[in-house]
């Protein structure tokens, strides 16, 4: 545990850096504690796989070693990275359902009888935040429909219920209450949880969707954490779909600035002590005084696309649409888009 220990400490201020995907977090343990090794962390287990149009990256934490390395609970993490998720393509767009549903299947491991509760998170009246509930509007939910007319619902159809909670702001109740109440007198054998997220590279806002079987802390991103979702709260599996809308400004601040670094040591040749000094300034102090210059201007600021709107409205649909396939046997796309329109 001694080296748990350390990258705890060495990573108290770093993670501060905004970003709930796993994947990031990954990335950023490799750039400080193991740049130059060729070899994972220990108790992190990483595998690659899917086509360039669709890259795929399993994360698993397999330790408490590697849960301080990477700050998040010990798990399986999948990311589906989609670069042109946000382009109206529509073969890309049925690629991406069919492999969001594959995995879902791969983590879900559901019985033929299992019941499903799907919670859309966020907050409906703010677009980068809308992602929930536009995905449960979407979902073919039939829990009712195998309980009054069994006869009439196809074989192979789960009872699917779905209910999207707001935010604490609308209700005046901490989501994670609400969901509790639900889970207590509906009895599911899994939740699903789908939530906007917050990542710390501007071309992955909108175009990446993580799965994790570890549950999730509706806001963390964005620095207002709630109440956790998660088996030890639910008393269920919770499994957690998550894409970034927003990027903090601070942290592409940051980053903005170390490419522009990178690329005046890369043009200055020989002559490059002064940008070398700059790139050896810690990467968190410069992360702190960013954040202090801009807190007098723009205060916490999130950054999200101009075109949000209708990329939440296309994304929502593909979640939708993956977790109707994966949900429901024999159930294909051309039947979720007769059923959903």
């Amino acid at each position: 545990m001694h080296l748990a220990k350390r990258i705890r400490e060495d990573y108290r201020v770093e993670r501060n850096i905004r970003t709930d995907l796993v994947l990031e977090a990954h990335e950023l343990l490799k750039e400080n504690e193991f740049k130059n090794e060729r070899r994972e962390p220990p108790g992190v287990d990483v595998e690659n796989d899917g086509t360039e149009d669709i890259r795929i990256t399993r994360v698993r934490v397999t330790s408490p070693t590697g849960e301080a390395a990477i700050g998040k609970p010990m798990g399986n993490y999948i990311t589906l990275e989609v670069p042109r998720l946000k382009e109206n393509d529509q073969e890309l767009y049925e690629e991406t359902c069919k492999a969001l549903a594959k995995e879902l299947t791969r983590v879900l491991n559901l019985k033929d009888d299992s019941t499903i509760l799907v919670i859309g998170l966020g907050n409906w009246n703010v677009t980068p935040d809308a992602l929930g509930p536009k995905v449960v509007s979407r979902l073919m939910v039939t829990r009712h429909l195998l309980e009054y007319v069994p006869d009439q619902v196809d074989e192979g159809v789960r009872p699917v219920c779905a209910v999207s909670p707001g935010v604490l702001g609308i209700t005046g109740i901490e989501t994670g209450e609400i969901v509790r109440g639900i889970v207590d007198r509906v009895k599911p054998d899994v939740v699903i949880a789908i939530d906007a997220l917050a990542s710390r590279k501007m071309e992955r806002v909108n175009t990446t969707i993580q799965i994790a079987d570890t549950g999730i802390s509706p806001g963390s991103g964005v620095g207002n954490k709630r109440m956790e979702l998660s088996r030890e709260t639910l008393g269920v599996p919770v499994i957690a779909i998550g894409v970034p809308t927003v990027v903090d400004a601070a942290t592409m601040a940051n980053d903005t600035i170390d490419l522009v670094i990178d690329n005046l040591i890369r043009e200055a040749k020989e002559d490059s002590h002064f940008y070398n000094m700059l790139k050896n300034i810690d990467r968190n102090e410069k992360y702190q005084l960013i954040q202090e210059v801009l807190q007098p201007y723009v205060g916490n600021l999130v950054v999200t696309p101009k075109e949000i709107d209708d990329v939440v409205d296309r994304i929502a649909k593909v979640i939708a649409n993956g977790l109707n396939i994966a949900l429901h046997q024999g159930i294909t796309l051309n039947d979720v888009n007769r059923y959903v329109q």
